[in-house]
């Protein structure tokens, strides 16, 4: 069984995994680095983490190798010894994938990039697989919440797809659980006006902000959403690619706390 889902989701990014370009040459160096990021956010209060393959760009636009899930398993099952609810995140959009790794390492969530419908991305069009997912969730783990993008970041959408079309045909008839809403890129602010589009569309979704969470912006966000997930605001300096600072993360929870979002 499933643990229950916290409102806050602090992201672990992996190390370039095996097979990835820029891979080090020790997957030992990964998990000692997933572990010690994932310490920092603990120790700090966060309440529920998330593991993605971030390293391992340019990605696949969606079936990943098998070196990259069973990485990804190792580490998100590492990163599971640290006693709170994780999700995964198959980059770019290996929903498949992350509902596998899920089953097996007992994860409350997992996060799809695009569910339902077309974007353009960096990687070319991608192509929602939410009949397959739905699927294999039911097969694999029914349990685990499924947590997919609309107007995803790094993305352009189809034109004439609005935001409360998509959040409609992902949430209605793509089956996820919640709506996941980010800005363009990764540590971009969300557009709050495309986030009230999206509550107002499905409100009975949990509506999830994906990106650009910030120890200024976290009253605004949770306004809107029900659960923010942070990554780059914790890192040194504020660059994804950073390892997280304990003094920018310890700041972001006494935000949270004060905001009354935990």
């Amino acid at each position: 069984m499933t643990s229950p889902i916290p409102d806050l989701v602090g992201m672990v990014h992996l190390l370039p995994l095996p097979g990835s370009p820029s891979y080090g040459g020790s997957m030992d160096q990964v998990l000692e680095t997933a572990v010690s990021d994932a310490q920092i956010l603990t120790e700090a209060g966060m309440p529920a983490l998330m593991v993605e393959n971030f390293g391992d760009a340019p990605f696949f636009a969606d079936d990943v190798p098998s070196e990259t899930v069973a990485a990804l398993a190792l580490a998100a099952s590492t990163v599971a010894e640290a006693g709170v609810p994780i999700g995964v995140n198959v980059l770019r959009n290996d929903g498949l994938a992350a509902l596998g790794i899920a089953s097996s390492v007992n994860a409350g969530f997992i996060r799809v990039n695009v569910l339902a419908g077309l974007m353009n991305t960096d990687q070319g069009p991608i192509v929602g697989r939410s009949a397959e997912i739905a699927r294999k969730r039911v097969a694999l783990c029914p349990d685990v919440e499924v947590w997919a993008d609309v107007m995803v970041k790094h993305a352009t959408p189809p034109e004439g797809l609005t935001a409360r079309q998509a959040a409609l045909d992902t949430f209605e008839r793509g089956g996820a659980d919640a709506i996941v809403v980010s800005g363009s890129g990764t540590g971009s602010e969300p557009d709050m006006e495309e986030a009230k589009e999206v509550r107002a569309a499905v409100p009975e979704a949990r509506i999830v902000i994906g990106s650009g969470a910030s120890a200024s912006n976290l009253p605004q966000l949770i306004e809107v959403a029900d659960t923010v997930i942070v990554g780059s605001d914790l890192k040194v300096d504020g660059i994804a690619t950073n390892r997280p600072d304990p003094e920018r993360t310890s700041r972001f929870m006494s935000k949270a706390i004060e905001s009354g979002l935990i």
